[in-house]
């Protein structure tokens, strides 16, 4: 089930922090965006593997290296994130039994991931810029190549 994955949550932040700070060319470190997401490198590194192998990262090595989008920001649907790192995550759950939570919890749970799955359907890397530049946030500028010796 989608709701309360803290995987898939994680999964989205990443790639909006690639869209966010790398621009079109630019790529940014696995330790950058660790940083301003407050997480542990060594965590996500997993999830930025999956979402390389899944083509919606691209990774790039060297002095400059980092990540970038594997595809432009607007065909990027969150689904297609969320269904990378769910897919990767793929452990069996052990949750809760019973009659209440087989014939009421479990089917209205399922009713409402089925509701949430057709509005990240809905939703691009895009609309997340977006809403992140109304709310204020500016995304860094990228320094002007210079020609000049």
């Amino acid at each position: 089930m989608l709701l309360r994955r803290d995987r898939a949550m994680i999964a989205v932040l990443i790639m909006l922090d690639v869209a966010f700070h790398a621009g079109r060319a630019g790529t940014v470190s696995a330790a950058d965006i660790a940083e301003r997401a407050g997480l542990a490198r060594r965590g996500i590194e997993p999830l930025l593997q999956g979402l390389s192998r899944s083509g919606l990262l691209e990774s790039v090595r060297g002095p400059r290296g980092g990540y970038r989008l594997g595809r432009p920001r607007r065909d990027i649907r969150l689904n297609d994130i969320v269904e990378t790192a769910l897919c990767e995550d793929a452990t069996g759950e052990e949750g809760p039994t019973g009659a209440l939570f087989a014939r009421v919890i479990e089917p209205t749970w399922r009713e409402l991931d089925d509701r949430l799955r057709a509005s990240l359907r809905e939703l691009t890397l895009d609309d997340l810029i977006r809403r992140a530049e109304t709310c204020g946030l500016r995304r860094p500028l990228v320094e002007p190549i210079s020609f000049s010796i």
